[in-house]
């Protein structure tokens, strides 16, 4: 009889359960995973897809012949390795990838420093025009540069140094972002601790924040990369002549022409270039934060610093 009825209960405990699950928006998600790989295959085959014909033997960038090394310097004319204008495009991109970087981050980082302790009824405003070229589409942004060199300062004129300017403007506020996170997660704690121990304001900051602001600098030079190396717009409309051709914009002044499969070699050198930027921003990142204790390390600093 004890059999009969604790059959019935236990089956509605489990009805009741595997119903908890599906109306529980707060249970394990069941399909997460995989909608997650889903959209990472969605990502990742057109990129795939690209850098197989980089390999491709023959001609043609829509069907398979084989593979090759063809377009990256075995063609005597028409591969990366032979062919001048790409050449040109690559070392040109890499360059300004390199003055952003460089210029963009060690700014980026002054100016948060800045704007935390800034206050008043003009921080707000300092802070809308700061973000402003995050919500402002590229294209407006491109034009307004492109009409500041031609008249305001024609002095400097298009070219090498508009470009450099215009995307350190634009890359800018990525580079605030991500600092002002990493001054978020330390506090004020860090340099207050420091004050009260005799260091001036000076040594507060490069002594203690700056040793602490490394892991978002670091990643502020990858994101400064990322977004120098895959710049269109600005580019385009900055641009004085082949000389400054960067590779997004012989990409697509080829891709309408009779395009080789040495335009996706091209591609696939960036995509290599780009992935060991990120290796080595991570890299650089875990070696910074490795048995990272904020306040052990707000105590060393400060004792370092006292």
């Amino acid at each position: 009889m004890s059999t009969a009825t604790s059959v019935p209960a236990a089956t509605t405990r489990e009805r009741v359960s595997f119903r908890d699950r599906l109306s529980n928006p707060w249970g394990r998600p069941r399909f997460l995973a995989l909608t997650t790989w889903l959209y990472i295959l969605w990502s990742l085959v057109p990129v795939l897809l690209a850098v197989r014909f980089a390999f491709n033997s023959g001609r043609s960038r829509t069907s398979l012949q084989g593979w090759s090394l063809r377009w990256f310097w075995q063609d005597p004319t028409l591969s990366v390795f032979h062919d001048p204008t790409l050449q040109a495009a690559l070392k040109h991109s890499l360059v300004l990838a390199a003055l952003v970087m460089v210029i963009a981050t060690p700014l980026g980082t002054a100016l948060a420093l800045g704007m935390r302790r800034w206050t008043g009824p003009s921080a707000g405003a300092a802070n809308i025009v700061l973000l402003l070229p995050l919500v402002t589409p590229e294209l407006v942004f491109a034009v307004g540069m492109f009409l500041l060199f031609t008249t305001a300062f024609g002095f400097i004129g298009l070219g090498t140094t508009a470009q450099a300017i215009g995307q350190v403007t634009f890359t800018l506020s990525w580079v605030v972002l991500i600092v002002r996170g990493r001054l978020a997660t330390i506090g004020r704690e860090v340099e207050e601790a420091a004050a009260d121990l005799g260091a001036p304001p000076l040594h507060v900051v490069g002594r203690v924040l700056v040793p602490l602001l490394l892991p978002a600098m670091a990643a502020s030079l990858l994101v400064s990369f990322a977004l120098s190396i895959d710049d269109f717009v600005v580019s385009q409309y900055l641009a004085s002549g082949a000389d400054t051709t960067t590779v997004p914009m012989r990409i697509y002044s080829q891709a309408r022409g009779g395009p080789t499969p040495a335009l996706n070699a091209l591609a696939t050198i960036m995509l290599v270039v780009s992935l060991l930027a990120v290796v080595l921003a991570y890299v650089i990142y875990r070696a910074l934060t490795r048995g990272e204790d904020q306040g052990s390390a707000v105590k060393q600093l400060a004792m370092d610093v006292g």
